[in-house]
């Protein structure tokens, strides 16, 4: 069956959805299946070349497959179709290629408004059409009321006349072409008054030299000539802004100082530069095209950078609020009281030369354990909400006596062992007695594939005396049981990918679901190991460090270099509504929005470093609902209210300085206020209470910015 969509928060964008229809009998018999392709989705555009056609008397839609070569198409035959039905949905799709093309509805157009989406062949030579294949279908008709619901749901906007936004293709320099350049409102960040500071009309653009494929350039001029230059990157920390028309960004200046810069938009321009922006970070971070992104994909990675709200507004005198709180953001900082008590956190430095490395939060005890070099050092969780030091395994070894320094440490079986990592020995985990301080045992998982990540084999296994766990290569997904004789690979429970997938991470469920990201960006569900990927979400570009899933897996957590990835599983609509991804795939027209969790761009200005996260983490124990994720940059904890979040306030976090760098930091097991935190020489407690609302204040010292004439650079 052939269907015209629309895109989901995405205004003016059209899909053409084939959908597999199933005679009776058909369904069951894929419905084990772990991948099938009962939807292929293409966005609607003028590059598909659609066309109307004919095959054996019956009347076909024939489009081109963007993925292969120049001359491979798809045709889909609908037996049966009357001339009425065929011409609306013609029409349908031209309406849909002129929404896209010109970012406005298609109400008031006229029939003559689409000759130039209707397709013709070259006129040098007769092309004849190879499909590529066939796309087959069981429906007698193309129903009509797909279309007409599409054509219904188009609000009137302004005439055709004014259809085309005032796009400039204004080059400043002959050895760059401008991929997009329009007019705004540029405003930089004054960290000394705090505030945004119009620097008046500016033309925006996005520039790319022409002797590089994937470099380009934010750029912003005037008729005195061009103000900055800076070239788009992960670090950029950018955010989009509907509600407020803008782009803000961070730029790190020569000097390592940050500033913050804002672009702001008229509604027609904001559209098409985000779209170009996220094309050109994507590549950036890719080094491929963009166009050889699937449509799905596309409009997956463009959602990623939209500030689109995940709640209902209640209250416009809220939400006036907020717009100015993103012009003026540390006004609601005043009401914090200055001067408040002393932090209760308590702290203990660790002797040795080297640095604390790892944390792990133990629950049995109330003891959590921190890596330093070859030494562990052992801290109990004191009734005054700190930290005191109980005890050190000195001297890590492997059984046969070679010194080793954990990369990667995991309670296991009640706490009473735990599971290290040696990176000098890939394929092989050592099991530690706890009571003894002593390793007692060398797992080898496989003679040629390496264990580079391991999970429990649910989220509160270590509660259990479970003794399998989860391994991870760079390419396969698998169980371990110390218990079989030999290698420790279960044989059965093995799911490798022929390509290099560079897997980076693993989490649990409490019912054993997984969720296993890449250093590519992206995300695999599996509802069990040995089968295939029962949702894959396609990578953003940035490679994800860390992974973390509630209990009930309805939320991913993943974290990146700059932001992190907030993503809930829940399928919306469709044959599987109400299940989560780690049991039924997506439909291909309902994939998750993913929302960005990131730092205001001021206050990143404020803390005068780049963003660098470690993995992000939610609060857990059984019977506990998940209300908080921290995680750390720097010398900042940094902690978000995921009640709020869930609410669509994505940027409620609080903020807590040290002196000395924070390594990692995590809840304690149970509960959602007090912090174990592990810096390079120090271990803490924090409360969660003590967390601060950032602002200049609570950031940075006095006298710690630089100057304004460091924050505008042209390197080109």
């Amino acid at each position: 069956m052939a269907t015209i969509r629309r895109v989901p928060n995405l205004e003016h964008n059209f899909q053409l959805v084939i959908t597999r229809v199933y005679e009776e009998g058909d369904q069951e018999l894929l419905e084990d299946e772990d991948e099938t392709d009962e939807e292929r989705v293409f966005l609607i555009s003028q590059e598909l070349e659609f066309r109307i056609g004919e095959n054996d008397g019956e009347s076909t839609l024939v489009w081109r497959d963007l993925d292969g070569d120049v001359d491979e198409f798809f045709e889909f035959v609908a037996p049966g179709t009357n001339e009425p039905t065929r011409a609306f949905f013609e029409t349908c799709m031209y309406r849909a290629m002129y929404e896209r093309k010109y970012k406005m509805s298609a109400d008031n157009t006229r029939d003559t408004d689409f000759q130039e989406f209707v397709w013709h062949p070259p006129l040098s030579t007769k092309v004849k059409v190879t499909p590529r294949r066939k796309v087959s279908s069981k429906a007698n008709t193309v129903p009509s009321s797909s279309t007409s619901a599409v054509a219904s749901s188009l609000a009137p906007e302004p005439s055709a006349e004014d259809r085309t936004p005032s796009l400039t293709k204004k080059t400043t320099d002959p050895s760059t072409d401008s991929l997009i350049s329009c007019e705004a409102e540029l405003y930089s960040w004054d960290t000394k008054t705090d505030r945004f500071n119009n620097e008046g009309i500016v033309t925006a653009s996005i520039m790319r030299p022409k002797n590089t494929s994937f470099q380009s350039w934010l750029t912003a001029e005037n008729d005195s000539g061009l103000l900055l230059a800076h070239q788009i990157t992960q670090d950029m920390n950018q955010r989009f802004s509907y509600k407020m028309l803008s782009l803000t960004w961070n730029h790190q200046g020569d000097d390592g100082s940050q500033s913050s810069w804002l672009f702001r938009f008229s509604e027609e321009h904001l559209a098409v530069f985000l779209q170009k922006f996220t094309e050109c970070l994507w590549e950036t971070l890719h080094h491929s095209s963009w166009a050889k992104l699937k449509a799905d994909e596309q409009i997956y990675a463009v959602s990623a950078n939209e500030d689109v709200e995940m709640r209902d507004v209640e209250n416009d005198e809220d939400d006036e609020e907020e717009v100015l709180s993103e012009l003026d953001p540390d006004e609601e900082a005043s009401d914090e009281e200055e001067g408040s008590d002393e932090d209760q956190d308590t702290s203990i430095k660790i002797p040795g030369s080297d640095r604390n490395s790892q944390l792990t939060v133990g629950y049995k005890g109330d003891r959590s354990y921190v890596v330093r070099g070859n030494n562990i050092g052992v801290f109990n969780h004191s009734s005054e909400n700190g930290v005191k030091f109980y005890g050190s395994i000195t001297k890590l070894a492997t059984p046969k006596g070679k010194g080793f320094k954990p990369n990667h440490v995991m309670l296991h079986d009640q706490d009473t062992k735990m599971v290290l990592m040696n990176p000098t020995e890939p394929h092989s985990l050592f099991s530690m007695d706890i009571e003894r301080g002593k390793i007692v045992e060398e797992w080898k998982v496989h003679d040629d594939i390496t264990v580079d990540h391991i999970a429990p084999d649910n989220k509160f296994a270590q509660t259990t005396r479970e003794q399998t766990l989860v391994g991870v290569s760079h390419n396969s997904l698998f169980r371990i049981d110390p218990r079989v004789s030999g290698n420790k690979m279960v044989e059965n429970e093995y799911k490798q990918y022929v390509s290099k997938n560079k897997f980076s991470g693993v989490a649990t469920t409490a019912s054993g679901r997984l969720a296993v990201a890449s250093e590519k960006g992206d995300i695999r569900l599996f509802d069990s190991i040995g089968k295939n990927a029962k949702t894959a979400l396609p990578p953003l570009g940035d490679p994800i460090i860390g992974i973390d899933v509630t209990a009930d897996g309805r939320y991913i957590v993943a974290t990146t270099k700059t932001y992190l990835l907030l993503i809930d599983t829940l399928i919306g609509e469709g044959r599987y509504q109400g299940s989560l991804g780690f049991d039924r795939s997506f439909p291909a027209t309902a994939k998750p929005m993913p929302r960005r969790l990131q730092l205001r761009n001021e206050h990143v200005a404020y803390m005068g470093r780049s963003i660098s996260f470690t993995p992000a983490k939610f609060n857990q124990g059984p019977g506990k609902e998940e209300n908080a994720i921290v995680t750390s940059s720097g010398q900042f904890v940094i902690a978000w209210d995921f009640k709020k979040v869930k609410k669509g306030y994505l940027d409620q976090y609080e903020i807590k300085k040290y002196e000395d760098h924070v390594v990692q930091d995590n809840f304690k097991f149970g509960d959602d206020k007090e912090i174990i935190v592990a810096l390079d020489n120090d271990v803490l407690a924090l409360n969660k209470k003590n967390l601060k609302k950032p602002n200049r204040h609570s950031l940075a010292p006095e006298g710690s910015f630089g100057s304004r004439s460091n924050i505008v650079n042209t390197p080109y």
